[in-house]
């Protein structure tokens, strides 16, 4: 199976006539979602998701992108698709978003050691969670227990893939929610 990088995630429907909101991880949205391309997904078994979507319209609305799929003629349609991917074969996607240092796809964080500034382990990554402000990573820390932390370089003040780990610089508490 070859590695699949995610282009955008499927928020809310839009409209109507099938349109979907999407958050974007590619940084090159003009080119990727031009139309009549046809996208790989991924989403959740026994949804009824189609395993690709051709592109019929593509605009920007009030700063959010919205999507229109020729398989998905409307809103109906476009609900059954909310928290689907759209993907790309990682040979496609080419060495662009090595360009910017601070792009990091989802399936380069997932298994990432998560430690504090000391160097002293606190857990792994096993999501990420995208939000309309900011996105949080899902971490799983050595007790077990899991928990979100804001994406944010205040937080998460290094991020090193190669050496595959990701420095947190959590407050006090931030994980004891529930005690």
């Amino acid at each position: 199976m070859s590695d699949q990088v995610v282009l955008a995630r499927i928020g809310k429907p839009h409209g109507l006539r099938g349109e979907v909101t999407v958050r974007l991880h590619t940084d090159d949205p003009e080119r990727r979602f031009a139309d009549g391309t046809v996208l790989a997904t991924e989403a959740d078994p026994g949804t009824g998701v189609p395993r690709a979507l051709t592109i019929r319209s593509t605009r920007v609305h009030q700063g959010v992108w919205l999507l229109a799929f020729e398989e998905i003629p409307d809103r109906t349609g476009a609900e059954g698709l909310r928290g689907t991917r759209l993907v790309i074969d990682a040979a496609e996607l080419g060495a662009a978003s090595d360009d910017d240092p601070d792009t990091f796809a989802e399936d380069d964080l997932v298994g990432l050691a998560v430690v504090d500034p000391a160097g002293e382990s606190l857990g792994e990554v096993v999501g990420l969670v995208l939000g309309a402000a900011q996105d949080r990573l899902v971490v799983r820390l050595a007790d077990g227990r899991q928990g979100q932390v804001p994406f944010v370089a205040a937080l998460v003040p290094e991020v090193d893939i190669g050496g595959g780990r990701l420095v947190l610089d959590a407050p006090a508490g931030l994980f004891d929610l529930e005690a």
